[in-house]
């Protein structure tokens, strides 16, 4: 199966493992498993860490890529189809475009989100796939 991790998991895969949900854990301790891990989540933490709401310890955004490769993790890019689809996205729960544009390259990519976000599970009438 193939997974995508949401921003805050990615960070506490890296350096917060205990936060992350039994299952999450499972998946991402297992070899066999497909991890992705958007750019959209690069540019999301690029983003807050420039504006003040993001602090990294020892490490900048410009990090993140390698950082992903190291923990065995395949880096999704943002395709043309992603963004020119992602109108079809209906605007329920999430307003921040982040969290929208990944929870919509998981649906139309048949990603299962790795995500402890509960507004997430408006969307399962879309076709995301959540694992908590």
């Amino acid at each position: 199966m193939n997974f995508l991790l949401d921003t805050h998991t990615l960070l506490w895969s890296l350096f917060e493992p205990t936060r992350l949900g039994r299952k999450g854990a499972e998946i991402l301790g297992n070899a066999d498993e497909t991890i992705f891990v958007s750019v959209v989540s690069f540019w999301e933490l690029s983003l807050k860490y420039s504006i003040g709401r993001l602090e990294l310890n020892n490490v900048g955004p410009e990090d993140f890529p390698c950082l992903v490769r190291q923990a065995g993790f395949e880096v999704l890019p943002l395709a043309e189809a992603d963004a020119a689809t992602f109108h079809h996205l209906p605007r329920l729960e999430h307003k921040d475009p982040f969290d929208c544009l990944l929870i919509w390259q998981a649906i139309s990519r048949k990603l299962t989100f790795i995500s402890q976000d509960k507004a997430c599970a408006a969307y399962k009438k879309q076709g995301l796939k959540v694992i908590w």
